[in-house]
């Protein structure tokens, strides 16, 4: 298992439309993201800066570097576009961050 954590930034007034449609995920999104072997999936916020902080659980076997090729993950970013920061083609800007401390 390998734990992994990235950060994206939302535009500001949109942290309760983004809860809204993360409260109500596409089943085949989340389907998606359990076929690729990511479970356990957190995403937080940070009100003051803006800052949406995602960790996720990955299975040894996983595949999620290839999500970004299916149509459903693509329409998500389109579905999402307007609410935070993205890339020409709607990926969310994100930021790979280190893990410097773990207790279990």
């Amino acid at each position: 298992m390998t734990r992994n954590a990235f950060k994206m930034k939302l535009k500001p007034g949109c942290v309760k439309e983004y809860k809204k449609r993360h409260d109500e995920i596409w089943p085949e999104l989340a389907e998606a993201h359990s076929n690729a072997g990511i479970f356990d999936y957190s995403i937080f916020f940070d009100e003051e800066t803006l800052t949406l902080f995602a960790f996720q659980k990955l299975s040894d076997d996983n595949t999620a570097e290839n999500l970004h090729n299916l149509q459903i993950v693509q329409k998500w970013w389109d579905y999402m576009a307007d609410l935070m920061e993205v890339h020409p083609d709607n990926r969310p800007v994100s930021k790979p961050l280190r893990e410097v401390f773990h207790m279990d």
